[in-house]
């Protein structure tokens, strides 16, 4: 298998990745996600394996560990892959910093890297694709403000914030933007602190209802990823406490996206993991073949409720998976 085409012409370059001169002698692209027990990150992959079908001599593998908290199995699984030197590696870091050591010795090596989602703490990638996470956070208190306004509840009481995982840039960034927007919104209502999962949604599911059943004045839930997300939804739907708390979710995993339908959640920060998938393998592509390419892209985010969930714009976003080519 052919490694590096770096140093090519960009045209002979695209070429040979895109032409039928290259289908014999393909172009590996390493895809590693956060976590493969996620709808989320299976999203990510079928945008990546998507492209690679659509792209005559570029193949796509794919590995992660079963959870966000297996970080050491995920760093052990890139040092891996640097190690087997395919020609470029899409990555989606959940750390910032564990990873830094072997993105950089690809980089040196040769190997483009394109980081997703999360931003790791070194300047040695190609390009970087992923949500403004603070904007993001920002769009869930204002949805979660307007929401309460259109109950006619007063804006007082206690929002609660249910977190994934502490440390990882991706959540403070929407938790610090879910505080900012709070605070511009509504800035009577008291945000509690953080309470934090491990991304276990047996854990998030004790959590919200701790949340719920000790604090009568509890308005609102903020909850920062899909785990989050359907562990405050089960737990809204169980004691009938979904239109007395107004929850907000990040992601659209099926039982979020059900949720959602049913009115448990009502709304969903909705990002595109299919096209951080997609995009991601296309940015390596165009890397190999010479292009310069910007140090960020926004792959942007969606508010999605239940009165809009089924126009055409938000279909793709709500079900990625079912964009997979047979």
């Amino acid at each position: 298998m052919r490694k590096f085409i770096v140093g090519l012409c960009a045209a002979t370059a695209l070429a040979l990745v895109t032409g039928s001169a290259f289908a014999k002698d393909p172009v590996e692209v390493a895809v590693i996600i956060k976590a493969t027990n996620s709808e989320f990150w299976q999203a990510v992959l079928v945008g990546a394996q998507n492209y690679a079908k659509e792209h005559e001599g570029v193949t796509v593998t794919t590995n992660g560990p079963p959870s966000e908290a297996d970080i050491d199995q995920q760093v052990s699984i890139l040092e891996d892959t640097v190690s087997r030197g395919p020609a470029g590696i899409v990555i989606s870091s959940t750390s910032s910093e564990a990873t830094v050591p072997a993105i950089e010795r690809a980089m040196d090596q040769g190997i483009p890297v394109v980081t997703i989602d999360n931003r790791v703490k070194t300047d040695k990638v190609t390009s970087f694709l992923a949500t403004d996470n603070v904007a993001g956070g920002k769009m869930a208190a204002k949805q979660m403000v307007e929401e309460l306004k259109a109950a006619g509840k007063p804006l007082t009481g206690k929002v609660a914030l249910i977190s994934s995982m502490a440390g990882v840039q991706v959540l403070i960034d929407r938790d610090s933007g879910f505080e900012q927007g709070l605070k511009e919104y509504a800035p009577d209502l008291t945000l509690m602190p953080a309470r934090y999962v491990n991304n276990d949604i047996f854990t998030a599911v004790n959590t919200a209802q701790d949340l719920v059943l000790s604090n009568p004045d509890l308005v609102g839930i903020f909850a920062d990823n899909n785990t989050t997300g359907s562990g405050v939804a089960k737990v809204l739907g169980e004691t009938g406490k979904q239109d007395a708390i107004v929850a907000v979710a990040f992601d659209s995993d099926p039982q979020e996206v059900e949720a959602l339908r049913a009115g448990t959640l009502k709304a969903l920060v909705v990002q595109d993991p299919y096209g951080m998938g997609y995009k991601g393998v296309d940015s390596v592509v165009k890397a190999l073949a010479g292009e310069k390419l910007p140090a960020y892209v926004d792959t942007g985010a969606s508010i999605v409720t239940k009165a809009n969930m089924e126009e055409e714009a938000y279909k793709n976003l709500l079900d990625p998976l079912g964009r997979a080519i047979k």
